[in-house]
């Protein structure tokens, strides 16, 4: 037994528990004595009653011997009682506000939550405050609540999570999101200063590093280490796979593989790399064949896979390795858009083609490049490679979230285009905000309401109207403009800090890419110290009865992007697939089959006993043999609940015709309104799948 002893105003409260659970509640008085402090008034209940029942003090003292005693907070005059009885005592952080329903919940590193003055109490309570603060306000979808209590977690302050829902009350650093920091514009190298054969930096037309390039070149680039990229579009990304790829194999040491989601991405590498290194190696190119007869899907070039310099798109590589091939003299491999990892239909692919190829080429230096990617930090540690991220903003960002409703939104808007008009950066120049909403008339609506200093900026007004706009804030007359999509579509205007009092333009939400090009608008070096994003959201609002999600959930997404962690779970059907492709790969040695499998980044299902129980595999000695048909899967990109599905109507059906025009009916039953894709790089495209990996 273990007794929590709780001094209380001119008492004490002691909670009898066994673990977790609460078996009995006294309550005692201490008097002072000529022997010292001792109990008096002893009451006790056990179990479900509710009614306390006088006890002799000298039970007290029995009970207190017998357990484990601690202490919520010092007392003096309880622990000199219990010293002159010789009972030890042990201190324990406990909720309060389970003490108050006498229950007991220890707080520990992992289970508190500060509320009010810096008191600690227990996540359940927390959560019971927040649903309880919260209720009124109704409305609120499952998302924004699940994310209340996430933030709850997060940020281990009740206080400051409430403070969202009270926009009277809440402070900017009680509405903080998240903060983006500030990269320094970093000074690169020239190539001809790097460790580079002097060939390719004739030949390469490149004079100086771009920042993200010089980052990977301190990351060991040129000296074989795997990388994960990620930096933005256009950050040079493809020449950093270049560099390794042409000094690895002028150095001797073998062939380039440089991989891409799509047969068009491919064709434009291939016409990159010919023009480029035509002199010094012949270019590859590997992609399968199209359903499509366009331009920019048909066969080009030279489709040796051998080539020294080799393009190809996923499943084109890919098939070879299904068919048997071996993959030989191979130096460097590069992954682009390595975020097709998390692609439902094809990311199960990709995780096994890389899993392959490490296994088929361990010596190479694998480059996985991103524009994007959640968590990248987590995937690195996945792919066994040092990460290289680009951040290129030159100034700090930082996002703020309110959850408001409409009527509270301009006043709202207007403290803080005010407070941000009165400031001035190190630079010499004020606060000025850029609002972004959904309407034309609402722009007039809020500008009115800011005053003179604010101004309706939209395509609606005529050109004069809006150069005036233009040049009244570029001379820091203006605190604010108010516009739809005309200035997220690409008016440049030096503002540091984006409002936006509506989550859609028109009747649609943004997108995240709209809303990261009109936030990305906050913060200029040459003119701020900090850039500020902050999103009023109304909770259970809409701008149309289509449109699905509500603004609070759809402000969460817009934060939150693509930041999920790449941690894909491949179901039967693409765990099946993949198994047999690494067998393929491997030659079905059973030790060698164990390392790639653990090699993916994705979980995969206990497939083996399925396909021995369909004949499919079997074993000899340390070694798996596949029969003809599990080969089939692999070489045709299936599973085997796709493959049972044909096994099942070749015995029905005498056409082959009519074969495949039931599994087509089958997919369109299984994918309703889905359009049409681009050709995705090779055989796979004529294989489905019924199930997805969850994302």
């Amino acid at each position: 037994m273990k007794i929590l002893v709780q001094p209380t105003k001119g008492s004490y409260k002691l909670l009898f528990y066994d673990d977790k659970h609460v078996v009995g509640v006294g309550i005692c008085d201490m008097t002072g004595t000529p022997k010292g402090p001792r109990p008096v008034r002893y009451r006790l209940r056990w179990g479900s009653h509710k009614e306390y029942r006088a006890t002799p003090t000298k039970d007290l003292v029995a009970q207190l011997r017998e357990s484990d005693v601690r202490m919520v907070r010092p007392d003096k005059d309880f622990e000199e009682f219990l010293h002159s009885f010789q009972i030890r005592a042990g201190t324990v952080n406990a909720c309060r506000m389970c003490l108050l329903d006498d229950r007991y919940t220890s707080i520990n590193d992992d289970n508190f939550v500060i509320f009010g003055k810096n008191e600690k109490i227990c996540l359940d309570c927390a959560r019971r405050e927040l649903r309880r603060e919260i209720a009124p306000i109704g409305h609120m979808g499952r998302d924004t609540l699940r994310h209340f209590e996430e933030l709850l977690v997060a940020t281990r302050n009740l206080d400051r999570v409430l403070a969202l829902v009270q926009p009277d009350k809440v402070s900017m650093k009680a509405a903080l999101f998240d903060r983006i920091e500030a990269h320094p514009v970093l000074a690169t190298a020239k190539l001809n200063e790097l460790p580079l054969p002097p060939a390719f930096v004739a030949a390469c037309q490149v004079e100086s590093l771009m920042p993200a390039q010089q980052l990977a070149v301190e990351a060991g680039l040129l000296y074989g280490k795997d990388l994960l990229v990620v930096a933005a579009t256009a950050s040079g990304k493809t020449f950093i796979g270049e560099m390794a790829g042409m000094k690895n194999y002028l150095s001797g040491r073998g062939r380039m593989l440089f991989l891409v989601p799509l047969v068009a991405l491919a064709n434009q590498k291939y016409e990159r790399f010919s023009e480029r290194y035509g002199a010094l190696a012949k270019t590859g190119i590997l992609t399968g064949v199209s359903r499509l007869n366009l331009p920019e899907t048909r066969k080009v070039g030279d489709r040796n896979p051998q080539a020294p310099i080799l393009v190809g798109t996923y499943e084109g590589l890919d098939n070879m390795i299904r068919c048997g091939q071996k993959m030989s003299n191979i130096a460097t491999v590069v992954i682009d858009e390595v975020q097709m990892l998390e692609d439902p239909d094809r990311g199960h692919r990709l995780d096994g083609l890389v899993a392959r190829l490490k296994y088929l080429a361990p010596q190479a230096q694998f480059l996985y490049l991103s524009a994007t990617i959640g968590v990248p930090k987590l995937l690195a540690k996945k792919l066994n490679c040092q990460l290289v991220r680009y951040d290129d903003r030159p100034v700090a960002l930082e996002r703020y979230l309110l959850f408001t409703e409409r009527k509270q939104k301009i006043p709202t808007i207007k403290k803080l285009t005010t407070e941000e008009y009165a400031k001035t950066s190190t630079k010499g120049f004020r606060g000025q905000t850029i609002i972004f909403t959904n309407a034309r008339a609402r722009c007039h609506t809020i500008a009115d309401a800011l005053g003179m200093r604010a101004a309706a900026y939209h395509a609606g007004l005529t050109s004069q109207e809006r150069r005036e706009v233009e040049t009244k804030f570029l001379g820091g007359k203006l605190m604010a403009v108010v516009t739809t999509a005309a200035l997220g579509a690409g008016v440049d205007f030096p503002a540091s800090q984006v409002i936006f009092d509506a989550l859609a333009m028109g009747r649609e939400w943004l997108s995240v890419q709209e809303f990261n090009q009109m936030a990305g608008r906050a913060g200029r070096p040459d003119f701020h110290d900090l850039g500020k994003v902050v999103l009023l959201a109304e909770p259970g609002g809409s701008y149309s009865r289509e449109s699905r999600g509500t603004e609070e959930e759809i402000a969460l997404k817009l934060l939150k992007g693509e930041m999920e962690e790449v941690a894909p779970v491949h179901d039967l059907e693409q765990s099946s697939e993949e198994f047999v492709a690494n067998a393929v790969a491997c030659g079905g040695e059973e030790a060698d089959l164990a390392r790639i499998n653990t090699t993916m980044v994705g979980s995969m299902e206990p497939v083996l006993p399925e396909l021995v129980a369909h004949k499919l595999v079997h074993k000899e000695g340390t070694k798996l043999v596949l029969s003809p048909l599990a080969r089939v899967m692999s070489e045709h990109f299936i599973g085997l609940e796709r493959l049972l599905e044909i096994m099942h109507l070749a015995k029905e059906l005498d056409d082959p015709l009519d074969i495949i025009a039931e599994l087509e009916s089958e997919r369109i039953d299984d994918e309703p309104g889905k359009k049409e894709k681009e050709e995705k790089g090779g055989k796979a495209a004529h294989g489905h799948k019924k199930g997805h990996g969850r994302r």
